[in-house]
């Protein structure tokens, strides 16, 4: 499973050095490299139905080319108990995407320490993802599918791999000027979600922008987040830079 480890992050960095080598090349083609730098500011981090941290600072960078694309997102809360930096690359087409992140954090068996060694595999949990948005080939049903599956460093007590599994439904709406979407997620069998199949996402997200100035608008968003495994709710507010 290193070696396995291994490869995945080489095929990241390798598609990393081509994102880089087409910026170089754009100007000369027709084909266009897409940047994108941002940042959410949140109440609290909640991930697939489970309380992380509280309030976070959580910056990304994405680059895509055709296809491709290939994604670096980080988290830390305001006292520093918990820094994450994860790694992910995809490849789209009509609706359905493939990917793999690679996750360094608090999910890993350094989770104690606020920032755990990037060079440490027993810190990362690599997950292969698939989905696919129906609203791509069908734009009355915008109905989005994903499904993520732990691969490396997802141990039970025996120090066997776990592979635990995540599915989600998701489905955008919108009223007046907020855009919402309703997802639902669950878990097939035991694994770091739940001790078997269950619900453990139930949220409804609803977003929109302020306009501050005539040139400046801020993008704002409020999400409800169930939990019906661990019986726990949240409510979540986030602003976008």
């Amino acid at each position: 499973m290193k070696k396995f480890f291994t490869i995945a992050i080489a095929l990241m960095s390798a598609f990393a050095f081509s994102a880089e080598s087409a910026m170089a090349q754009d100007s000369e083609s027709s084909s266009k490299l897409e940047v994108k730098a941002g940042a959410d500011l949140v109440s609290a981090y909640i991930w697939r139905g489970a309380r992380v941290t509280g309030a976070s600072f959580q910056p990304s960078l994405g680059f895509s080319y055709g296809g491709f694309s290939l994604g670096a997102w980080g988290s830390t809360n305001f006292d520093q108990a918990v820094n994450e930096f994860d790694l992910s690359a995809a490849y789209s087409i009509s609706g359905l995407t493939l990917g793999l992140t690679d996750y360094c954090g608090p999910y890993v068996a350094d989770s104690a320490a606020a920032f755990p060694k990037y060079g440490n595999y027993d810190n990362h949990i690599l997950e292969l993802n698939a989905g696919f948005d129906f609203g791509k080939v069908c734009k009355k049903f915008a109905l989005t599918v994903s499904a993520n599956v732990n691969l490396v460093n997802d141990k039970d007590e025996n120090d066997d791999e776990r592979y635990s599994t995540y599915i989600e439904f998701g489905y955008p709406a919108k009223a007046g000027s907020v855009d919402l979407n309703f997802a639902l997620g669950l878990t097939p069998a035991d694994g770091m979600y739940s001790d078997g199949f269950n619900v453990v996402n139930v949220s409804i997200k609803g977003a929109k922008s302020l306009q501050l100035t005539p040139t400046y608008s801020l993008p704002v968003f409020a999400q409800a987040i169930l939990n019906p495994y661990t019986e726990q709710a949240y409510m979540v507010f986030g602003m976008s830079f």
